[in-house]
């Protein structure tokens, strides 16, 4: 990895782009120490540590870099643009109007784009309009109007439309994913205060012991974020005039971790959903009530089975979105190509889909303990360590993907000198 950034940096054309990517980061990591206008920083020091044991704002303050626990400009960071861009994704697929859309080339994705971003500000506007109430009815803004109300909410929105941009620019203008880099960036920014919190809540051979563990965890992201099944294809050899094509073997490449980190993140805010209307709607709950709250928390076994099978549910259905057997067996038909063994059609369908879904079981047994990390890692050091596994999936899938950029943009520059 620092082997491919050094090698980066000498090419002039990749040092900029390394250059402008650098300041983009550090322009976001800015941002999220700015706090929102009319926002009280001790009022809301004080309700962060009331609710430090909330997973969900645990999620929240890891993605953003703290930004979320001090209420700063860039409070929500790029987690509306990732919601409409799931939602915009299963909109494709559900409606043919859309689906034709980003069949279009260029020309479909930019307006597949538009969509998402419109989508966005509507997401933004809600998150924070429901943030900004549950402020307001707290008494943590500055003052109790609605001039102050407005202004908070004006700034969250903004914020986050900044940083949905800056994501963009960075895809164009810099090295890798935007977005992903945004993330990647404020999760590892806040990897330095999560190992003092290690020290000081606990002994030092706890500490050790549970940095060893991370260093495990890592490995083990690593080889599940590049282990895939491949399936053997032999194409039939065909004449066209004078020239012989095909008879080569290709494979297609199943990923264990097809869904990434995303039934993670849906399983959890899924469950603690009851919890945040509840936050933000009923101010004097029964009892009742609060106890089914509290057994849907994860640290619960209750909660922790619903939350294990939410992943497991997540993961098969992004799956059977991302993957889709019907049509790679028709197109493998439509160009002569077969899996040794089976027969073209409805068969090699049906073989495929078999083996996706014992792929992706074994991706939703990986992603379900890279969840339930946090609370081996608490039991053993006394202390609450929020999203470990899910952080350390979301780094080394970022690293990953923008170290195989970086590569193939300096094989193609290659490419062009020796031509």
């Amino acid at each position: 990895m620092f082997k491919t950034l050094i090698n980066a940096w000498r090419v002039p054309e990749l040092k900029q782009k390394l250059i402008y990517t650098f300041w983009m980061m550090a322009f976001i990591r800015l941002g999220t120490h700015i706090p929102a206008p009319g926002i009280d920083p001790a009022q809301i020091a004080n309700m962060m540590a009331v609710n430090s044991d909330n997973n969900l704002l645990g999620l929240m303050n890891v993605i953003t870099g703290g930004a979320f626990t001090t209420m700063a400009i860039f409070a929500f960071g790029v987690g509306p643009y990732i919601t409409s861009s799931i939602i915009i994704q299963l909109l494709t697929i559900a409606i043919s109007k859309l689906e034709e859309i980003s069949k279009e080339g260029e020309d479909g994705k930019k307006r597949i784009n538009k969509y998402t971003r419109y989508l966005t500000l509507c997401i933004a506007t809600l998150q924070a309009s429901a943030t900004t109430l549950m402020l307001y009815n707290v008494n943590i803004l500055v003052e109790q109007s609605w001039s102050v109300f407005l202004l908070t909410l004006l700034s969250f929105v903004a914020g986050s439309m900044l940083v949905m941009w800056i994501g963009e620019q960075i895809t164009v203008k810099g090295v890798g994913n935007g977005i992903s880099l945004i993330i990647f960036i404020n999760i590892v920014a806040s990897l330095p205060q999560e190992i003092l919190n290690l020290f000081s809540a606990g002994s030092a051979p706890i500490a050790i012991i549970v940095l060893l563990l991370l260093v495990v965890m890592v490995a083990f992201a690593v080889e599940m974020s590049l282990g895939e099944r491949r399936v053997n294809v032999q194409y039939a050899k065909r004449m066209s005039g004078r020239k012989v094509y095909g008879g080569q073997s290709q494979n297609i490449p199943i990923k264990v971790n097809l869904a990434g980190v995303l039934p993670v993140i849906f399983s959890m805010s899924l469950i603690q959903f009851p919890e945040i209307l509840t936050n933000l709607f009923v101010k004097d709950p029964n009892e009742a009530w609060l106890n089914v709250i509290e057994n849907l928390r994860w640290t619960t076994p209750i909660g922790a089975i619903i939350y294990i099978i939410l992943i497991f549910a997540f993961a098969f259905f992004y799956s059977t979105i991302a993957f889709n057997p019907v049509d790679i067996a028709a197109n493998m038909k439509k160009s002569g190509g077969f899996i040794p063994g089976i027969r073209p059609g409805k068969p090699t369908s049906d073989y495929l889909s078999k083996i996706a879904t014992h792929v992706t079981l074994l991706g939703a047994i990986f992603l379900a303990i890279l969840a339930m990390t946090p609370l081996l890692l608490q039991t053993i050091s006394g202390i609450p360590i929020a999203f470990a596994g899910t952080s350390l999936l979301i780094v080394v899938g970022v690293a990953l993907e923008t170290v195989k950029q970086l590569e193939s943009q300096m094989l193609m520059r290659q490419y062009k000198g020796f031509l």
